[in-house]
């Protein structure tokens, strides 16, 4: 009789750790799925639904003086007003996360003097002055021309985590950054060519 007893006060307990080891995998599972959804490449539109209507950047001119602090209204628009505004590549880059294929597409002017704009907006985003030969195909700088011109966030797509770089006045993705540059920063910002034009200084 006493057996019996004492199996019957184990089994509430043993149901017990079994809801609750359950309910952990399943929250842990949910977790997982939540943090890989918060931190994939979402389009452009998407990142910037809920952002401030304003930014401030700063302003340079095409020899690459600097102009200023200026706040400007974002610049948001339609998937369809960018597809009719940007090259096939160029839409898939900068508004859907894409990547262009290395030493494809490198700028033919990419060692003049000058500065590279964004391709969406005309935002100042490199100066030339701070281009690097990375041997990785693609342009490379060790540092923005400002770091308020661009936004850099966490992506932990494609099954690693890297740093993204964006627009900061049109949300364009532009590429990433790593911390194996030169100096005097030692970072590689590693941008997709095809994310900007090169203006050549006058």
């Amino acid at each position: 009789m006493e057996h019996v007893i004492a199996e019957k006060k184990k089994t509430p307990n043993t149901i017990e750790r079994r809801a609750f080891l359950i309910g952990a995998g399943a929250a842990a599972v949910g977790l997982a799925w939540l943090y890989a959804r918060q931190n994939e490449p979402v389009h452009a539109e998407a990142a910037a639904a809920g952002l401030p209507k304003a930014v401030t950047i700063v302003e340079f001119s095409d020899s690459g003086k600097r102009e200023g602090k200026k706040s400007v209204d974002r610049v948001i628009k339609s998937e369809e007003e960018w597809k009719k505004q940007l090259s096939p590549l160029s839409f898939e880059v900068t508004r859907q996360a894409g990547t262009e294929r290395a030493y494809t597409n490198e700028n033919p002017n990419a060692h003049a003097k000058g500065i590279f704009r964004c391709i969406c907006c005309d935002n100042a985003l490199f100066d030339s002055s701070t281009k690097f030969d990375s041997g990785t195909g693609w342009p490379s700088f060790w540092e923005p021309i400002a770091k308020e011109n661009v936004v850099e966030t966490v992506d932990a797509s494609l099954g690693m985590v890297r740093t993204a770089v964006s627009c900061r006045l049109c949300d364009a993705h532009l590429g990433h950054v790593f911390d194996d540059g030169p100096r005097p920063t030692g970072l590689r910002y590693c941008m997709n060519s095809v994310a900007m034009k090169f203006v050549k200084a006058s």
